[in-house]
């Protein structure tokens, strides 16, 4: 089969259909443009599902790759065999090819080598004949390669030369090999053993052992850390009697042989001492890359809900950045981003100056008019938090407060990035505007940070980091092209994650917009320096210029289809003008009425091109964001201590593991909801029913004070 027919049968497409997606690809778009933009060649495949194509695609190639490498690496030998080459065209997978090729390798010194070297191959080929009769004792046969001058001392040293030479055929069969990862991966288990005899996070896994086809992804990643932080010894139970019997059976095809117990002997010794050491390491490193591949899933996941959070959008903002010695940070943002004021307070240990703290906070409140105090949730954050909940309510002032995460805060407020944009503040006062304006608009603030440090996965420092990167680099892509950006006010950090744009054509964008003031349509994209016709194509459906002449520079309508949209709206009678005083009502319908098919062909487009105009043009600007739930303000306080069985509270789901979702109850320790308490329904993984920024509620099952612990339910009606 081709690429093309592999991948359409994996993916449940039609051929022709992953033949032009391919074909896109291979023309240099990038997957937001081509989920957005390409619907009609690809049949509408959205973005996840084009990722994972594309992933599935370079893998599919590299095997090809790898697979006239071995052909002309063994046919430069002069061993390759129409038998051979069929092999390696059949091989599904770089495993398989590498097993091929593996005879033919050019090997290091083995202690069959060495024998080989001695002259000892015919009489393994004597003991893997397995006749049922020799004409003399296998070892006078052994005896006649006794030689002072290759090193052969005896017959017995003879035999067990013989014998590593099998043992070393044997483990570089190719069949043999697919076989016995076959027969692990089904009977075998992953074991791990304690080595240190302490209390510690790996205390459940000291004795622990489970079924390897069984084992769930996390669980591999947590005994793999343990052990490489020397707290367990982990290793594969082979189901020894399954794979001996199958040794056994395919090698010593004559039991009663006289030559026999030779060939058990090599069969035993190829198999400890080479193939299942070889197959363990194996197995063990396609568990982490299945259980990594899971993680970043998963990661991805988070990372894309926390992104698409919606913004708190027309409020003025309080960063505030919690610290002990050195005060606490403020940060006012007005309702723009733009930031206004600065102050230090020092309303927590050491110095506790409580009440001028206060006066401060409400002074600055209502000089600006703040409606929203954002308070990381880092060191200090309780203490803060209850400082900032009393006053509120002592005041009266018609301000509300909510935790943000501030994972990450402080890598940006180091980076060259922040210095960039705050050069007279301090990595403090950064972090503060940067709180701040992560609850105005997440996708902005958080695109400035690597998404590794934006603290929404599980074992992330476990992951490979080039795949890992790719993979959360891909999800920060899509979310920032799904929402668009302002042309005029983005920064270069979020203009480089827009499609077909990179670090340096962003940066030109921005320098040109500082040159010669703001954009005043898309098609000037084409004077910056290093932007091209190909790159233009690419993003200008994703920028925004609201104060354009052209109307549509201002939607999510690519220049390309312009004349269709301008048709579309000179069919129904619509003035342009319309489109920038909020949007016309009752296209779709006049268009269903009309029939979908029937206007796209009168427009030449296609049918979901004609949706996605008519749905710009019905909501010219939209937030794609808005649909998600808005975050959950405060103005009291909640302590750990208050918290009662039973009790049911309103959350916001902060990560999502394999094991369950973490949920914010407003209790500065976020409480656990396990995958078993998600859903009255059976569910393979949490994110099937919660997602990160979701609003639930939870029942409050238990709490552990002094593990600081809070189990919850989603079920409430159950437990």
């Amino acid at each position: 089969m081709t690429t093309e027919q592999i991948l359409a049968e994996e993916f449940k497409l039609r051929v022709d259909q992953v033949e032009r997606t391919v074909a896109l690809i291979d023309d240099g778009n990038t997957i937001p443009f081509i989920a957005r933009y390409r619907k009609e060649v690809t049949g509408s495949l959205d973005d996840t599902v084009l990722r994972d194509l594309y992933d599935r695609l370079q893998y599919l190639r590299g095997i090809e790759k790898r697979r006239e490498e071995v052909k002309g690496l063994i046919a430069a030998q002069d061993k390759l065999t129409p038998e051979i080459e069929a092999a390696i065209d059949s091989a599904a997978t770089l495993t398989e090819i590498d097993d091929i090729y593996r005879p033919f390798r050019p090997h290091r010194k083995t202690r069959a080598s060495v024998a080989k070297e001695k002259g000892l191959e015919p009489l393994a080929d004597l003991i893997s004949e397995l006749r049922d009769e020799y004409e003399k004792p296998i070892d006078e046969f052994a005896a006649e390669y006794v030689s002072e001058e290759k090193g052969v001392a005896d017959p017995s040293d003879a035999l067990a030369g013989a014998c590593d030479i099998i043992a070393e055929r044997i483990s570089d069969d190719a069949g043999c090999r697919k076989a016995l990862r076959t027969l692990i991966w089904e009977y075998g288990l992953l074991v791990s053993k304690a080595v240190k005899d302490e209390p510690s996070v790996y205390s459940q896994y000291y004795d622990f052992s489970e079924r390897l086809k069984k084992i769930v992804s996390h669980r591999v990643l947590a005994v793999n850390r343990g052990e490489k932080e020397g707290y367990l010894k982990v290793s594969i139970d082979p189901g020894s009697d399954v794979v001996k019997s199958y040794l056994n059976g395919k090698y010593v095809t004559n039991p009663s042989s006289p030559a026999a117990d030779y060939m058990r002997a090599a069969v035993d010794d190829g198999y400890s001492r080479l193939l299942f050491p070889a197959v363990e390491r194996e197995i063990r490193n396609d568990l982490t890359d299945t259980a990594s591949e899971a993680a970043i899933r998963v990661f991805g996941d988070n990372l894309k809900h926390l992104l698409m959070q919606p913004p708190l959008k027309g409020k003025t903002v309080m960063g505030f950045d919690p610290g002990y010695r050195t005060g606490c940070k403020l940060g006012i943002v007005d309702k723009t981003g733009k930031v206004i004021d600065t102050a230090v307070i020092y309303p927590t240990k050491p110095q506790e100056r409580i009440r001028e703290s206060g006066a401060v906070v409400s002074a600055l409140i209502r000089k600006y008019g703040i409606d929203v105090i954002a308070i990381g949730n880092g060191t200090a954050s309780k203490e803060s938090e209850i400082f900032i909940a009393n006053l509120l309510k002592e005041t009266g002032l018609p301000c509300k407060y909510i935790m943000v995460s501030e994972a990450g805060a402080s890598v940006y407020s180091a980076s060259k990035l922040g210095a960039e944009e705050f050069p007279d503040f301090d990595v403090t006062q950064r972090s503060a505007v940067s709180i701040a304006r992560r609850l105005q608009d997440p996708l902005a603030e958080l695109v400035k940070i690597d998404p590794k440090s934006i603290g929404v996965g599980q074992y992330q420092h476990d992951m490979k980091p080039a795949r890992l990167d790719e993979s959360l680099t891909g999800v920060v892509e899509d979310c920032v092209n799904a929402v668009g950006v302002d042309l005029n006010t983005a920064s270069y950090s979020l203009l480089s994650y827009i499609s077909g744009i990179n670090s340096s054509i962003a940066k030109n964008i921005v320098k040109y917009r500082e040159e010669n003031g703001e954009f005043d349509s898309r098609a000037e994209l084409l004077k910056v320096p290093k932007l091209g016709k190909k790159a233009y194509e690419q993003c200008a459906g994703f920028l925004r210029v609201s104060g354009s002449d052209e109307v549509l520079d201002s939607t999510g309508v690519h220049p390309e289809s312009y004349v269709a949209a301008h048709r579309l709206l000179e069919r129904y009678g619509f003035d342009d003008s319309l489109v920038r005083g909020g949007g016309i009502k009752q296209l779709s319908a006049k268009v269903a009425l009309d029939g979908k098919e029937t206007v796209s062909a009168e427009l030449g487009i296609g049918v979901p091109t004609l949706d996605d105009i008519v749905g710009e043009l019905e909501k010219p600007g939209r937030d794609v964001r808005d649909s998600f739930d808005a975050p959950i303000l405060r103005d009291d306080i909640l302590d750990i201590r208050s918290l009662k069985e039973g009790m049911v509270l309103t959350g916001t789901v902060r990560n999502v593991t394999d094991f369950g979702a973490f949920v914010d109850i407003g209790v500065h320790q976020d409480g656990l909801v396990h995958i078993s308490r998600i859903s009255k329904k059976f569910i393979k993984h949490p994110s099937e029913a919660v997602s990160v920024g979701d609003t639930v509620r939870v029942k409050v099952m238990s709490v552990d004070l002094e593990r600081k612990r809070i189990a919850l339910t989603m079920r409430i009606d159950e437990d």
